[in-house]
This record gives structure tokens, C-alpha cells and sequence, in this order.
């Protein structure tokens, strides 16, 4: 017993009771004497014994546990997500279980059968990179299980307890793009990850759409896409960049660790950020206030993502079978202007 977790069992058989008498007499029942509550808790005290909230939870028939799958808890985004989470499901009395998938579609298939085991009420995910067949959640559906989807999602998955929460990722990109325009940029490099994913292919939309709306062509040259957006991608891109006859004059990336790899190569090449080459990330990270110079990225409204995802899984949970689908809540970007983007004098940060 020394090496694993006392049971009730264990306390029923040095007490010579039954365990039905031990679980009552813990549960403080009338009919035990209290002289055999005292003993019970005595050896409870002695054996560090503590009750088995889950096992009880799924005899009341609810587990009173969240699944959370994310891509990675790394850098800044998906760990305030979690916080954010987290934080919520606790003001309703829901404990939350975390996996990562590490953006590897097998280990989410994974994550997802271990939550469905866990008896979990509910299921929060963000997709994987590599996340194109579809058919694990197929079969959360048919167990009729309140999933939703935030920040990478599967565009048009559809269901009666089914629901998502994304950021506005075109309006994001569209107004990062506009804001180096606006700072006199007319060659606009753009990094991002895989377009299957929503969140890369809405980002690329909004950079194409700026560029036609203030007369700009898009230019194939400037454009990489990634299986992995990141410090060495976003190095690699920027030295392809740099070796064009005709460089850009700006780069707009789909995450800031991209962006800071693109600046530390620019600086390399002894290019001024951002009188030679403006700059601007995606996901407002922590570290875009130690950078020299600070750098301009767009909000994603993390906590708030979290927040809204366990609320709208709290909706679904306790909704009437005949009620109509919820729709997906879209949250609005907001971009901050740092110095790696600020060219004009009365442009500076809003």
C-alpha cells in the first residue's frame, strides 16, 4: 500500500468493515456509530486516504471534467487560451483535462479517444497543422458529445452540438497590410503556414485583399508558406527575400516568432527595421516588447478565446434537443503599433 494510493477497500479490510460501512461512515451517514466514524477517519488521516472525486462523479452520472486538445502549449497564445479556459470552466465547477498534440494529427486522434474514455462532458480543440481527415470528430459527434472548435477549426462542420470560436483573422491580416501601406510600404513580403488550415488562409485573404484595395499587385515571389511558421522558417524566408533582384521593402508574417527570425536576418544584412524593412507579426506574443526594435503584431484576444469557448460548450451542455445550432462567435483583432513598423512622423502608435 506504501507505493500506491489508499482505497476504500483498504480501509474496510485493516478495520474488518465492509466498504459500504467505510463509504458511509466518510460520507458522515446517520446510521454509523460515531465511534466507527472516528476509527475510519483515524486510519483515513494515517493512510493519507483521499476520496476518488472522479470514480464518484461518473457514479452521480457526471464527470464534471472538460477535454482540452491544443497544438502546443508553447510561446504565448495557446497558453493564455488555456488560462482562459481553465479559468472559466472553473466558475461552473468543471475541472479541465490538457493534451497537446504536438501538430500531429495521429497523436490527436489519440487525445481525443483517451477524452472520450475519460468520460468527459464536453471537448475543446484546436486543430493540428497537419489535421485533414476529419473522421475522429465524426465520432465525437455520434457519441453526441458538446465539442467546439477555437482558432484552427474545420470550416463548414456542422451539428447540433457543435460550435466554434475564432478570431477575425482576415479583418487582422487586412489591417496589418494596410498599416504598412499606410507607412509608405509598397513591396510587402508574407509568411505564413499550411492553407488548409483556416487561420494561414484567412490571413493570406486579408494580405491579398489589401494589397488589391490600395492598387498594389501581389507579387508570387514575396509569398512562402511553411509546414511549420517559425523562428528558422521565418530566417529561411528572409534570406530568399534578400537574394530577389528587387527586395521588399516590408514583410507581414502569420506568427511573431516568424517575424523575429525575418529581423534578425534583416539585421544581419545591416538593414535598418523599419526605415529599410518594416515589420509586422501575428499573435501579440510577450517578447514583442523586449525586441529592438518592439514589435508590431496583431492582438488574437487569447483569454477571451478561452473564456468564450467554455461558455459556448456550457450553452450546448445544458441547450434542448430542438433548439437550433449555436452560431460561431467571431472576435474582433486588434493590431499594435510598435516600432518595427513605424516609418511616418504622425503615424506612430495607436
Amino acid at each position: 500500500m506504501a507505493n500506491r494510493r489508499a482505497s476504500i477497500t483498504d480501509l474496510a479490510k485493516t478495520l474488518g468493515l465492509s466498504a459500504s460501512t467505510v463509504s458511509r461512515a466518510l460520507a458522515d451517514h446517520n446510521d454509523v456509530s460515531e465511534a466507527t466514524k472516528e476509527r475510519v477517519r483515524a486510519l483515513a488521516k494515517e493512510l493519507n486516504y483521499q476520496p476518488n472525486q472522479l470514480a464518484a462523479a461518473l457514479r452521480r452520472g457526471r464527470s464534471k471534467t472538460l477535454g482540452v486538445l491544443v497544438p502546443h502549449i508553447t510561446g504565448n497564445f495557446f497558453p493564455h487560451v488555456v488560462h482562459g479556459i481553465a479559468t472559466e470552466a472553473s466558475k461552473s465547477g468543471y475541472n479541465v483535462l490538457i493534451c497537446q498534440s504536438d501538430e500531429d494529427v495521429r497523436q490527436e486522434k489519440k487525445n481525443i479517444d483517451l477524452f472520450m474514455n475519460a468520460q468527459v462532458e464536453g471537448i475543446l480543440v484546436s486543430l493540428a497543422n497537419t489535421t485533414q481527415d476529419f473522421a475522429h470528430f465524426d465520432a465525437v459527434q455520434h457519441q453526441q458529445l458538446p465539442l467546439v472548435f477555437f482558432d484552427r477549426i474545420i470550416e463548414g462542420f456542422q451539428g447540433a452540438n457543435v460550435s466554434a470560436v475564432v478570431l477575425n483573422d482576415y479583418l487582422g491580416a487586412y489591417q496589418a497590410v494596410s498599416h504598412l501601406i499606410e507607412q509608405g510600404c509598397s513591396r510587402i513580403g508574407f509568411f505564413s503556414g499550411p492553407l488548409h488550415v483556416n487561420i494561414n488562409k484567412n490571413r493570406y485573404q486579408g494580405y491579398v485583399d489589401a494589397l488589391t484595395a490600395h492598387g498594389l499587385p501581389l507579387r508570387p515571389e514575396y509569398i512562402s508558406h511553411h509546414a511549420d511558421i517559425n523562428l528558422k522558417s521565418g530566417s529561411q524566408a528572409m534570406r530568399k527575400l534578400l537574394k530577389l533582384p528587387q527586395r521588399p521593402d516590408a514583410v507581414f508574417a502569420s506568427n511573431d516568432l516568424a517575424i523575429v527570425g525575418a529581423m534578425q536576418v534583416a539585421k544581419e544584412h545591416k538593414l535598418r527595421v523599419p526605415q529599410d524593412m518594416a515589420l509586422v507579426g501575428f499573435s501579440n506574443e510577450a517578447f514583442t516588447e523586449l525586441t529592438e526594435p518592439t514589435l508590431t503584431s496583431v492582438d488574437q484576444r487569447s483569454e477571451q478565446m478561452g473564456r468564450t469557448a467554455v461558455r459556448l460548450l456550457l450553452k450546448l451542455l445544458n441547450r434542448a434537443a430542438t433548439a437550433p445550432p449555436l452560431k460561431p462567435v467571431v472576435l474582433e483583432p486588434k493590431l499594435i503599433v510598435r516600432d518595427s513598423s513605424v516609418r511616418l512622423a504622425g503615424k506612430a502608435k495607436a
